[in-house]
């Protein structure tokens, strides 16, 4: 990947702006390619060229915008919703990071968490 941007180095031969297939993308990217597909269902945005048969060929944008969504889904830890919403907000394109919603976690929740480690502790202690 490029440090300047989110966009991956091709080393093909091809110019920076050329079409790419989706082995590819998949390739430069790390990212099989059953899973690019199933992100053009999930990403309404996510729109590459398609020829005879089905053929995929994604543009330069098409390719910042897997890169985008894989940054947020397998570095970040967005959900597919969560970073289709970050991205529609904005977020890949005026490079301002938003932020996962915090897992709001009740003082109830605590207290039975608590109870388990005791008791768990408990358990290894007379064990």
């Amino acid at each position: 990947m490029n440090e300047q941007s989110n966009f991956p180095d091709f080393d093909d031969g091809k110019a920076p702006d050329a079409l790419r297939t989706i082995g590819e993308v998949a390739a430069a990217l790390n990212i099989r390619q059953h899973v690019l597909r199933y992100w053009e269902e999930q990403f309404p945005m996510l729109k590459p060229i398609k020829r005879s048969g089905g053929r995929r060929y994604y543009r330069p944008e098409d390719i910042q915008l897997v890169a985008t969504i894989d940054r947020l889904v397998h570095k970040q830890g967005y959900t597919l919703r969560g970073a289709r919403l970050a991205i529609e907000g904005g977020e890949g394109k005026a490079g301002q990071e938003a932020k996962p919603a915090p897992n709001p976690v009740s003082a109830d929740m605590v207290s039975q968490l608590e109870s388990i480690r005791n008791t768990l502790a408990a358990a290894l202690a007379a064990a």
